[in-house]
């Protein structure tokens, strides 16, 4: 069974149908057991489609570059 933070990790391969079955069906069973996890789903299926609808000029390319590098920090220190 995965935990909230294996789920956590996997959220956007969920999205984007990437992961194998396997994967899908363990991801699927845990949230028909977490309610937290189920609300987590729903944000950020909220978030796909909120900025999905932004042209992708709306981020200036500093911030963007100056964002990833803080999502790679936050990864290696986790």
């Amino acid at each position: 069974m995965l935990t909230c933070r294996e789920l956590a990790e996997l959220v956007t391969d969920y999205l984007e149908g990437r992961l194998s079955l396997a994967d899908r069906l363990r991801f699927q069973f845990h949230l028909g057991t977490c309610v937290n996890c189920r609300a987590y789903l729903k944000q950020m299926k909220g978030t796909v489609r909120a900025l999905g609808a932004l042209p992708e000029e709306a981020l200036p390319a500093a911030v963007r570059d100056e964002m990833w590098s803080r999502f790679r920090s936050w990864k290696r220190g986790s």
